[in-house]
């Protein structure tokens, strides 16, 4: 039997490749989540779109494509934003929260709350983000944020909006250490809404085109950090419906508007094409999975969690 003296034992260890030797920073990574909402993004036309940072994240992770935005229960929701960034974000379909229209008229956010307070509820300490181009999300949907800002313009300019809302995300990932942030970005529906929802739309792909460039952006202050090799970075990648011609409601039936794609990326995510359905309400409990927390019972949660390793 060779027995190692602690001389040899540390020069075994000076020589092994850092993926094989013990990392004591690698224990200690502090979990985040980045979730970056597109508002109306057909699957077709983000494939046909000159879309690095996407394709990025892709490839860095899992793409679903088979993404339903309608619960595989009876619900009476439309295809429209409001229920939507409510499945998105609360983790629940409509006949908990409430959202069937854009109205808000009949919501139960106080029992089915964004996920950012069932974060706090399990973690007091986390630091939460909302930064936004759709009124409703902050004023509505949104609970227990420490920053959150609406960047809607009156003149309803959302390229300029959606300029604004990647420049404070790449501010307060300088200045800031969130647990939790939300992006939203909303110029690619308004687009589908003037010129069309489809591929071959020119004004509509150049939105998606746009809108890549800003998660390029936000992307690249998010691996500048300062801290950011002690930090393990979950980032999701969510849309609310697609679109045909120029609209989306009453599109319970249209695959085009029904069918979307759900994007999981960063060291925590398995890789690959994800072919098993996955549902709007997942992106909530696989962002707290990220996170470390485990759902109560009492939060009554939909989803579960996919594309992760």
């Amino acid at each position: 039997m060779i027995r190692l003296t602690k001389s040899m034992v540390g020069l075994l260890m000076m020589t092994l490749p850092l993926s094989l030797a013990p990392n004591s920073l690698s224990a200690e990574r502090t979990k985040h989540v980045l979730l970056i909402g597109v508002d109306g993004v057909r699957p077709d036309a983000l494939k046909t779109a000159k879309a690095p940072n996407f394709d990025a994240l892709i490839e860095q992770g899992t793409y679903a494509a088979n993404t339903d935005i309608i619960a595989p229960r009876p619900t009476k929701s439309d295809t429209v934003s409001g229920p939507g960034w409510s499945n998105l974000l609360c983790g629940v379909w409509s006949d908990k929260h409430g959202s069937l229209d854009n109205d808000f008229k009949s919501t139960n956010y106080a029992e089915y709350p964004h996920f950012f307070a069932r974060l706090k509820e399990a973690q007091p300490t986390a630091f939460t983000v909302s930064l936004s181009t759709w009124k409703p999300i902050d004023e509505k949907i949104l609970s227990a944020a420490d920053i959150h800002a609406d960047h809607e313009r009156k003149d309803k300019d959302y390229v300029a909006s959606d300029r604004a809302v990647a420049t404070q995300a790449i501010q307060v990932l300088e200045k800031h250490d969130p647990t939790a942030m939300v992006v939203y970005f909303g110029q690619i529906d308004e687009h589908g809404h003037k010129h069309g929802f489809h591929p071959t739309v020119p004004e509509y792909i150049a939105a998606i085109e746009r809108v890549d460039s800003h998660v390029g952006e936000v992307m690249s202050a998010l691996r500048a950090r300062k801290n950011f090799v002690n930090e393990d970075w979950l980032t999701i990648v969510c849309t609310d419906h697609g679109g045909v011609g120029k609209n989306h409601g009453g599109g319970r039936e249209t695959p085009e508007i029904r069918n979307v794609f759900l994007i999981v990326s960063g060291e925590a995510a398995a890789k690959g094409v994800l072919d098993e359905p996955t549902y709007q309400v997942d992106v909530v409990a696989t962002a707290l999975k990220h996170l470390g927390v485990t759902p109560k019972e009492k939060w009554k949660l939909d989803g579960k969690p996919v594309g992760l390793k």
